[in-house]
């Protein structure tokens, strides 16, 4: 009964295990869940505040299926002031979450047999969408030593002629790994001459440490803004995870007109109301309320890594951006789910296999929670390895 491109997908894993850690706490269960990817952090009152505001004033009509005039023209104005890249609101897609950016953005471009590359460790939807739009993921393996990075030589490499699309996730989720200016140059020489597009996902662009900048794909040279689909949002770094707020930009019209009429014909226009809740934190009216989560986030990081380092047989790869570790098991268990079902189940700590990732002998541990829950879990995950039997 079902399609068989249906078929291809498979849940994620990081909502499964949420949901898992949720109801085993309904059930009574003493559970700490480093799962969601999302911030613990409210969002900022600004933003509360223009949507009452829009509710009151009877903003709750259909808006046009892109955006309305307003938010295109307040993306527009951030990706100038932030990125350096110039749009025009025509070039701009308001999406339900930069998942379904991305959704849209395949179903769109890709044909039966595409390749999409895809640097491992990458978030779990990834290959799902590509599958599903009938593309073929061709994966590019990382590892500690180079931080989770692809080099240009892997990226020559990976490339065929059926190479349609470079995905690239920076900071990343689940590695935390972000593309400096010249590594970014490095990867772009590569695609020169070639008709291979970019999508780049920098939903985590303002939540970096140590006093690093985000350099936006797009923004390296005109050969790469003519290739790239810049992918963002606000559920991370404004605090925004439900209001479900995503948008895209390229300046490719047959692209961008062929995702606004595949929208118009399934979800239409996003919630008119937080497209005006959203329009505050693009125009820079929320920096503050985003230094100050950064900030905690980077001293959860420093304080989540040392007590880790006290754990001989774990080890973690500092992350520069984010709000996850990714955690080395191998020297206790290689078996990434197993590894975190016996960790589930015995010390009630929820964390998300690496094997979902594409990597195994790994999980990831959100780190967007209190100081408190942090030592609790990250010293029940050592009593755990301290006693491990595989």
């Amino acid at each position: 009964m079902l399609s068989k491109r249906i078929q291809v997908l498979s849940p994620s894993l990081t909502l499964a295990i949420t949901a898992l850690a949720r109801d085993l706490k309904a059930q009574g269960r003493d559970i700490l869940s480093f799962s969601a990817g999302e911030p613990d952090f409210d969002t900022p009152q600004r933003v509360k505040d223009a949507a009452i505001e829009a509710n009151q004033k009877g903003c709750s009509k259909y808006t046009a299926v892109a955006g309305t005039p307003e938010v295109l023209k307040a993306i527009a104005g951030k990706l100038k002031r932030e990125n350096n890249l110039e749009y025009k609101p025509s070039d701009i897609v308001v999406n339900v979450g930069a998942k379904h950016s991305l959704f849209n953005i395949f179903q769109a471009i890709l044909d039966e047999k595409d390749e999409v590359i895809i640097p491992s460790p990458y978030w779990v939807t990834y290959p799902e969408i590509v599958k599903y739009s009938n593309g073929t993921p061709v994966f590019i393996e990382t590892d500690e030593a180079s931080c989770f990075k692809i080099t240009p030589a892997q990226l020559k490499s990976a490339i065929t002629p059926k190479t349609k699309v470079l995905l690239l996730n920076t900071p990343s989720n689940p590695t935390g790994s972000v593309y400096s200016k010249e590594e970014l140059q490095a990867l772009a020489d590569v695609l020169k001459g070639t008709k291979i597009l970019v999508v780049s996902d920098e939903m985590y662009e303002k939540i970096l440490f140590d006093g690093r900048t985000f350099t936006s794909v797009a923004a390296i040279s005109d050969d790469m803004y003519q290739r790239t689909i810049t992918v963002n949002g606000l559920s991370k770094s404004v605090a925004m995870p439900g209001w479900r707020f995503g948008y895209l930009a390229c300046p490719i019209k047959e692209i961008v007109n062929a995702i606004v009429d595949l929208q118009g014909q399934s979800t239409s226009n996003i919630n008119s109301i937080t497209q005006k809740a959203a329009i505050p934190a693009l125009e820079g009216l929320v920096d503050d309320d985003i230094e100050t989560m950064r900030v905690a986030f980077e001293k959860r990081r420093n304080l989540a890594c040392e007590l880790f380092s006290k754990i001989p047989q774990l080890s973690v790869v500092k992350p520069e951006g984010a709000f996850y570790l990714y955690v080395n098991t191998k020297a206790v268990e290689n078996d990434s789910m197993k590894f975190c079902s016996k960790l589930l189940e015995k010390t009630g700590v929820a964390v998300v296999p690496g094997i979902g990732f594409g990597m195994e002998g790994y999980f990831r541990l959100s780190f967007a929670t209190d100081d408190t829950t942090i030592r609790n879990g990250i010293a029940r995950i050592a009593d755990f390895v301290q006693h491990y039997e595989r």
